[in-house]
């Protein structure tokens, strides 16, 4: 049912802005200046929570949390095209609503705009690097059917916090949603468009280049993606 697959990527998104916009604020905090103390603690939340909410409601719903990743899968023919509005309005809805619960709990008023000038050829190469590997690791768990897809994801998010110059948004959610908080992890919001791009260009290109390297079918997709087959309301 899609109100409740939509539901789930509402939830799952929600809770991942939490872990980032949350761990960003505490780290921040605690690590009395160091930056890269705090890049490590928000690196390491992140990433374990990731695993946690993959695992959990990867069988609900595919647990994209990511419009990048839900296009990818349309691509692909895992996601119908007309159910790809309804994943992208609960990614981005829950994305904001994460930010407002990890604001409000760290005594922060919920949404306040973020002054983390977040800009350059670099990092908007970052955000290509960080999303074109996220989807390569998708689709190369697709195709082996492997049953630790969470943990692969996951861990591939924790390197490419440190190996890449923008720390790994890779999620066009994520990154407006981080737009709404002057925090760690925060991002100004006149920088996120040419990231958002990037990540949909990073997202399209793995694709396509993993669909010449190793072809997949939807079955394949649909062994770690989540079968939508008959799920439409």
């Amino acid at each position: 049912m899609l109100l409740r697959r939509s539901a789930a990527e509402a939830i799952g998104t929600a809770l991942l802005l939490a872990a980032v916009v949350g761990s960003g604020i505490m780290a921040q905090r605690l690590s009395q200046g160091n930056q890269a103390i705090a890049l490590l603690a928000n690196t390491l939340a992140t990433g374990a929570a990731l695993a946690c909410l993959i695992q959990a409601l990867g069988p609900i719903s595919g647990a994209h949390f990511n419009p990048a990743v839900s296009f990818a899968d349309a691509l692909r023919g895992g996601l119908p095209w007309r159910e790809v509005p309804a994943y992208w309005s609960a990614q981005l809805l829950g994305a904001a609503a994460g930010v407002a619960v990890a604001n409000a709990m760290f005594g922060l008023p919920a949404f306040f705009i973020s002054h983390h000038a977040r800009s350059g050829a670099g990092q908007w190469l970052g955000e290509f690097v960080a999303t074109f590997g996220l989807l390569l690791v998708i689709w190369g768990c697709a195709k082996s059917r492997s049953p630790s897809v969470g943990m692969a994801v996951a861990a591939y998010i924790v390197a490419a916090y440190w190996f890449t110059s923008s720390t790994s948004f890779a999620n066009p959610a994520v990154t407006i949603a981080r737009g709404l908080s002057d925090t760690f992890a925060g991002i100004r919001p006149q920088d996120a468009p040419a990231f958002v791009l990037a990540q949909f260009l990073g997202a399209a290109s793995a694709t396509l280049a993993f669909a010449w390297l190793s072809p997949i079918g939807r079955s394949g997709a649909d062994a770690v993606l989540v079968s939508h087959d008959g799920r439409s309301e």
